[in-house]
Parts: C-alpha cells; sequence; structure tokens
C-alpha cells in the first residue's frame, strides 16, 4: 500500500472569496503544508529565544556584538552573491500594499522596486491575504486592470520594460494566520506569505527574467536568517529551480540585529541582496528592549529622532559600510510624506526635507531608499542619479572611515531632545486613528499628510508605555501617568467624533481602536507586539 497523503491544511472561519482557489489550490495548500511541518517547530523555537534575549537586556542594560561569531566578521573572504540584473539598480524603492489599485500604480510608479507589502502596510484580513496574491498572479500575467469606482478613472499596466521589479515582505515570524490551520494549529503567517507567492510565481517570475526577490521583516537574529535560508533551500528544490534563485533584502529594524548585521548576510550569503534601515520599527525595538532601562534609554518625541540623531547615525552608517564589505545593497529608509492636494505650502517644505533626506543617504553611500507615494519617486530619482549618475549603485564606496563600537548604537542620551506633551497628544492621537483604519482592514493610512503603517502604532503606544513607566515631566509641568494618557485619549475620541459626525464615528471602530490602544500602552504587562492582541479583534 501507498503512503496516505499528508492531511491537507484546513480553511478555517473564512468567507469564501472570488477567485480563492486560484490561490489556494490543492498543490499549494500541499506546499505550504510542508514548509509548516518542516520549520515550524524551529520558528516556535526561535520566538522563544527572543523572551531569553530581552530578559538578558532587562538584566544588564546593553548589547554588544557576539562573541560567538567573530570569526566571521573578521574573515574578509566571503560576500554575498552577485547580484541579478533586475535588483542590480535600486535607487528608488516604492512600498505599499498589494490591494488591486496600489498594485498597478507601484508597478507604473517609475520605481526601480516595488515592496509588495503583507507586513506592516497590510492588515491581514483573509481577503487582504488571499486576494493579494491574486493580484500580484494577475499582475505577473498581465490580467491586472483597475477602474476606481468613485471616479471612473481606469489603471492599466505600462510596458514591461517600464515596471518596478518586485520584492515582496511576508509577514513577521511573530503572527500566525488563523484562518489557515494544519491539525488545529495556525500556519505562521509569514509561511503562508512567503509560501503561496513562491509556489504560484518563482517559475513565472524567471521567464520574466526576474525572479522570487523578498524583504524579511522584523528579524532579531542571525539565527531567524539561517531559518530563512534553509526555507529558501527547501522551497527552491521543491518546485525545481536552481539553488541561489531566490534573493533577499533583511530589514535591519530591531536593535539585536543591528549588532548582528554581518551575521545575517552572511547565513543568507547565496540568497542575500542586501539590508535595510527600517526606522520606526527600529525605535520600536529600543524602546521593547530597553524599557526597564531607566532615563537614560527614554526616548524623546518620535519626530524629534531625526536620522541625524548620534545613534541612528552609527546605525546607518554602520549599515552601509557591513553591506559593501559583502557585496549586498545597503537601502536607506522611508520618505512617509503623502502631497496634498489642496496646500501647496506644505508640499514645498515637505519635499524639502525629503529631498535633504535622499541627499544624505545618497551622500553617505546608501544604493537606494524608499518612498510612500508617486510624486516622491522623482524626489529620490533625482538625489540618488545626482550621485550614482549612469552607475546601478555605490557598492564600491566601502565607507572604510567607518567605525561603530557596539555603545554606539545605544547612546539614546546623546539626543538634545525631551519627550513633550504635544508628543504625547500626538501619539495618541496617530495610535487611534492607525488602529481604527487597521480594525476595517486597513494597513497603509494617509494621516496628518505621512504615510503610517503599524510600526508608527507600535511606537506611539511604547513610547506612552515608556513615559509613564519613566514618570517622564512635561514642559508644561504634568508627569506622563495613565489617568493623563486617559483624558488625553478621552478628548481625541471627542475631537475625532466633532470632526466626522456622529454617524461617520458610529460606523468606524473609534471606540474599539481608543480602547486597544489604552491597553497596549497602559498594561503593565507590555505586549510584544500590538498586533497579537488587534488580530484577535480584526475582522
Amino acid at each position: 500500500m501507498s503512503a496516505p497523503a499528508p492531511s491537507p491544511l484546513a480553511i478555517v472561519d473564512a468567507e469564501p472569496l472570488p477567485r480563492q482557489d486560484e490561490v489556494l489550490n490543492h498543490a499549494a495548500l500541499a506546499f505550504v503544508a510542508e514548509l509548516h511541518r518542516q520549520f515550524t517547530p524551529r520558528r516556535d523555537e526561535l520566538l522563544a529565544r527572543r523572551g531569553e534575549r530581552r530578559a538578558e537586556i532587562a538584566r544588564t542594560s546593553t548589547l554588544d556584538f557576539l562573541p560567538e561569531t567573530a570569526a566571521i566578521r573578521a574573515d574578509d573572504s566571503w560576500k554575498v552573491a552577485p547580484a541579478p540584473a533586475a535588483l542590480n539598480d535600486r535607487r528608488v524603492e516604492i512600498t505599499g500594499p498589494t490591494d488591486r489599485k496600489m498594485t498597478v500604480n507601484a508597478l507604473n510608479s517609475g520605481a526601480k522596486v516595488w515592496l509588495a507589502d503583507f507586513e506592516d502596510a497590510s492588515a491581514p484580513t483573509w481577503e487582504n491575504v488571499i486576494l493579494g496574491q491574486l493580484n500580484l498572479i494577475d499582475a505577473y500575467t498581465r490580467n491586472i486592470d483597475f477602474t476606481d469606482p468613485r471616479s471612473g478613472k481606469s489603471y492599466a499596466l505600462k510596458p514591461a520594460g517600464e515596471l518596478a521589479t518586485v520584492v515582496t515582505r511576508p509577514r513577521g515570524w511573530h503572527l500566525n494566520e488563523h484562518h489557515l490551520q494544519l491539525d488545529g494549529t495556525p500556519v505562521p503567517g509569514a509561511l503562508v506569505d512567503f509560501g503561496l507567492y513562491f509556489f504560484h510565481n518563482a517559475q513565472r517570475l524567471i521567464d520574466l527574467g526576474k525572479g522570487p526577490y523578498f524583504y524579511l521583516p522584523k528579524t532579531e537574529s542571525h539565527l531567524e536568517a539561517r531559518l530563512w535560508n534553509d526555507i529558501f533551500v527547501f522551497a527552491q528544490d521543491y518546485v525545481g529551480i536552481p539553488q541561489g534563485t531566490v534573493r533577499a533584502t533583511v530589514l535591519i529594524e530591531t536593535i539585536t540585529a543591528a549588532y548582528e548585521m554581518e551575521e545575517i548576510l552572511y547565513e543568507l550569503r547565496d540568497h542575500a541582496s542586501g539590508l535595510n534601515a527600517g526606522r520606526w520599527d527600529y525605535l520600536f525595538s529600543i524602546v521593547k528592549n530597553f524599557r526597564d532601562g531607566g532615563a537614560k534609554f527614554v526616548l524623546p518625541d518620535r519626530n524629534a529622532v531625526t536620522m541625524t540623531a548620534p545613534f541612528m547615525r552609527a546605525y546607518t552608517e554602520l549599515l552601509v559600510r557591513t553591506c559593501h564589505k559583502r557585496g549586498a545593497h545597503a537601502i536607506g529608509g522611508m520618505a512617509a510624506f503623502i502631497p496634498s492636494r489642496r496646500d501647496a505650502e506644505v508640499n514645498k517644505v515637505a519635499f524639502e526635507k525629503v529631498k535633504a533626506d535622499k541627499d544624505r543617504e545618497a551622500h553617505d553611500g546608501f544604493d537606494g531608499s524608499w518612498v510612500a507615494h508617486p510624486d516622491l519617486v522623482p524626489i529620490a530619482m533625482a538625489s540618488f542619479d545626482a550621485v550614482l549618475g549612469e552607475k546601478p549603485n555605490q557598492k564600491d564606496r566601502l565607507r572604510e572611515d567607518v567605525s561603530v563600537a557596539a555603545g554606539d548604537l545605544i547612546a539614546i542620551d546623546t539626543l538634545n531632545a525631551k519627550p513633550t506633551y504635544d508628543g504625547l497628544r500626538n501619539a495618541v492621537a496617530v495610535g487611534i486613528r492607525y488602529i481604527e483604519a487597521w480594525l476595517r482592514g486597513m494597513g497603509a493610512v494617509a494621516i496628518f499628510n505621512l504615510m503610517e503603517d503599524a510600526a508608527t502604532a507600535e511606537i506611539s503606544r511604547s513610547q506612552i508605555w515608556q513615559w509613564i513607566n519613566a514618570d517622564v515631566v512635561f514642559e508644561n509641568g504634568e508627569h506622563a501617568t495613565a489617568d493623563l494618557a486617559r483624558k488625553v485619549a478621552a478628548e481625541e475620541l471627542a475631537a475625532i467624533r466633532t470632526e466626522i459626525g456622529d454617524e461617520a464615528f458610529a460606523a468606524g471602530k473609534w471606540q474599539q481602536a481608543h480602547d486597544l490602544l489604552l491597553q497596549v500602552s497602559l498594561d503593565q504587562d507590555y505586549a510584544d507586539f500590538l498586533t497579537l492582541p488587534a488580530y484577535e479583534q480584526l475582522g
């Protein structure tokens, strides 16, 4: 007798979607189930290890480069695999979720790369997870067009040679996909997003002269990078494509990963493409890990922490040096500004700030950078064109002048800014507005002329938590307390009701968002990720 077929994944508590079976066919589900069997136990071990690492930081209030991997850092002979042609020039990358309109607009944007996001810019509703996959399949087969039902405007893809190269970002390791289960156990969202995309598109992308390229979020150690590398090796063998076809860019957006950049590239070296400097999640990670480290780790208002702050400068310069030493791309941070259709003066000031930020990155040696809106593509492109000219990148700039000590990365107290009462109000205002939209299934949200994603809400609630627990005194003499946060949140909720009217307020999820923000901002038991309790409430 032949062995019984492995038990298939079960689709749980999910309303069927149009064309769902094209994404969730038997072969694709079998692949995701095999990924789950092979790799979820290691994922679970690594999540437990994160907790142990965090406990150690709580005990010591410090971090250092790893002594056990010193030989990897000292060995100048190894490099990552050469970049494929489609990823050699990454001077401007646009980010955004994989809804149908964004898919067309991002591919057409003129950016070199589109970060197609299943992570922080996408609330993981079943609809977003599955239809996002379908939109990418349709884009590669050129079966995608879109007519905006409100404006009547139609969108269609430009010729293939003018389209951005797609780099897909799956969810972080901490999130599960409750709607796909094997024997009652949810599959990690990362394996669902990666598995479905890879299975359906790997060969199709090779045929288009590109390949399955990925951004890896929330990585906290080189051991997590090793897990991804093993997944890539398994997946390439499974579908029968050459080893090394996959390329991965790792977001260095946790403070622990900043101490393991070389090791992360080493683990992924046959599949590595580069590293990226992710600002808001990085600050969130500093607060999360050093939240009980005392006054010297208290961050000021998030908008006061610019990329020129000494500890941020240490992080970005070390990233460029590390990448170029190993032949990888160094990709800069996000320009999150959303141009106003009504206020030319706001645009003028913001465009100048974006230009200054991108000029700095290009001159520091970055090979590319992120924008959140198509109107910012030409600004960022001009900054990098001025430095790169006809060259696809500047990996030949080794930045051997850079020297960063372990303490430089956590020298928060070198900042000349303090938390302010307005900073508290802004954190509450942005947090409520973002979470409300997320609970309705929107992960990328324009708030106060900035494109915000889940990292925004994380830094907002983390700062509220930190300021209260550090007993910060604001410039107006008020102490940061739970009662003050509740008062500000109540005022913000009332202001939103007045602004949008009772009917729109009732139709939204405003009270729910307010309550969730206060829960994760005030609970003594600090939630590792806001999206964990939020996912339980997601429709």
